[in-house]
């Protein structure tokens, strides 16, 4: 008997189930950027790891509640199948406004939508109210670089430090809400880096004055970071004549640069307005940016997905057309992550 159970514990120790796990890859300094915390598992699933790096580009990032002075938490969700004997696309997804990139409902989405793909997701911080581009008018906030975070240090880093595809086909940008404008305002600054866009109610309208409005916003009010900025901070003045900025960045209207990507627009149109009428009216706002966009996309003669997906009930159980919805997102993602795998 005691051989017998000598024996169960011997088979029970060298069961897969029983072997420690794997730690998460080590990440080495580079491109700009220092690592202030390496990887580590965000929970026993063992696909998911955070870390965080410090970078010049955006020393002083203005901060949500939990944030780190100075360290930029990046999130990377692996594919089953990773190891040290094949190499894997890559998507980066951009996260809301007033999100984070560890929040657990953006962990959620992406690895419910990649179980099964050899796809590797990063998501890197881009601060409350970051909005993804070189701040023309940071002031006391300091250089609030994020696209050249992004894109020179972030994007290079990672290609160093995983068994990544590092190639523009193999090489995708997606994003929600505010991410949705980074995903195309990337894509169009740098079309030689992604050969795959997409955006999740994004608003992609820089020239259209509810989505103005909606950016100043963010960018005075504390719920999205503190220290709070002004309002000209990112872009520069909202206000005819000085409204420059605005409209050259505006993503619906330099559309001619996706030329040659595959592009996916995804949007509802808030369902019910008197049913939690803010992300109601929010996606319904999003919307018409996502429809200038598709125009112009048209006008060019440019092929691209739309998913116009109303009040969600056609979409996803759950959805209802609302902004920032998880059931929508969810399935806007698993759309998005079907064309990535389907290309492959």
């Amino acid at each position: 008997m005691i051989r017998t159970l000598a024996a169960m514990t011997l088979v029970i120790a060298s069961s897969p189930q029983a072997q420690a796990a794997e730690p998460p890859p080590r990440f080495a300094d580079g491109f700009g950027l220092t690592v202030t915390s390496q990887p580590r598992w965000v929970d026993d699933t063992h696909r998911t790891f955070v870390f965080s790096v410090s970078t010049n580009e955006v020393p002083t990032p203005t901060l949500l509640e939990g944030q780190e002075p100075g360290r930029h938490a990046i999130v990377v969700t692996l594919p089953e199948t990773y190891d040290d004997t094949s190499r894997h696309p890559v998507q980066y997804y951009l996260h809301g406004h007033p999100d984070r990139p560890d929040a657990v409902w953006n962990q959620r989405v992406v690895e419910r939508a990649t179980a099964g793909t050899d796809l590797i997701t990063v998501q890197p911080n881009g601060s409350g109210r970051g909005w993804y581009s070189n701040w023309v008018n940071p002031g006391s906030a300091g250089p609030q670089n994020w696209e050249t975070f992004h894109l020179d240090q972030v994007i290079p880093f990672v290609d160093a430090n995983l068994r990544t595809k590092a190639t523009r086909a193999d090489r995708a940008i997606v994003g929600h809400s505010m991410g949705g404008f980074g995903a195309l305002h990337y894509a169009e600054h740098r079309p030689d880096l992604f050969g795959h866009v997409g955006s999740f109610s994004g608003g992609l309208d820089l020239r259209n004055s509810e989505v103005r409005a909606a950016v100043t916003t963010t960018l005075v009010n504390p719920a999205s970071g503190t220290p709070t900025v002004n309002a000209d901070a990112v872009f520069g003045s909202p206000f005819w004549p000085f409204d420059g900025v605005w409209n050259a960045q505006s993503p619906a209207h330099n559309v001619e640069r996706l030329r040659g990507m595959g592009i996916a627009l995804y949007t509802g149109n808030g369902g019910d307005l008197t049913v939690n009428p803010i992300q109601a009216v929010l996606e319904n706002r999003a919307r018409e940016t996502a429809l200038v966009t598709a125009a112009n996309l048209k006008i060019n003669n440019i092929g691209f997905h739309f998913s116009d997906y109303g009040d969600g009930s056609g979409w996803a159980p759950g959805c209802t057309g609302k902004h920032a919805e998880e059931a929508c997102v969810q399935a806007d993602m698993n759309h998005f992550v079907g064309l990535l795998t389907r290309h492959a």
